[in-house]
């Protein structure tokens, strides 16, 4: 498959797996494409298979969950911190 059909195949797995709105699997692909995450898939078309794709969207997913998790962690922590001052 194309490049670009293999980012769309990512975006249509990550709305199918994990029923992530359009716009967002198709951000969260983009946001990955922009920080290089696919520039192997563009220059080694053997990488551009439908398991890959499968792959590629279980990690995208798993990243997300991973970043929003540390920046609610890091959240609390400041909440905590802010009502330990004012004691």
């Amino acid at each position: 498959m194309t490049y670009e059909e293999f980012l769309d195949e990512v975006t249509t797995l990550l709305t199918e797996l994990y029923d992530m709105a359009d716009e967002a699997a198709i951000k969260l692909v983009m946001e990955a494409q922009a920080a290089d995450h696919f520039v192997t898939h563009d220059d080694l078309p053997e990488l551009r298979t439908f398991a890959q794709a499968k792959q590629e969207a279980i990690a995208l997913y798993d990243a997300r969950r991973n970043k929003q998790q540390t920046q609610q962690k890091q959240q609390q922590r400041l909440h905590q911190q802010r009502v330990q001052k004012k004691r």
